[in-house]
């Protein structure tokens, strides 16, 4: 999946567990587990949300990807 994030990082920083991140940002533990796992990519709401949280930038914890297998 192209797109890689550093959240489990972040989350340990703050203390708190993927349940207490879901009530600080408004999604569920399960959405914040799949998150972490790189199997569901947040909305731009959501990924803002999570940064503030954070206190740092979308682009501090989210990074884009590029997927060059299909340009040979």
């Amino acid at each position: 999946m192209p797109l890689l994030n550093r959240l489990k990082e972040y989350r340990s920083k703050l203390g708190v567990n993927q349940a207490q991140m879901g009530l600080l940002v408004g999604t569920s533990r399960q959405t914040i587990s799949q998150i972490e796992r790189g199997d569901y990519s947040p909305s731009v709401t959501l990924a803002l949300k999570i940064a503030k949280v954070c206190n740092a930038s979308v682009e501090d914890i989210f990074q884009y990807e590029e997927d060059n297998k299909d340009e040979n």
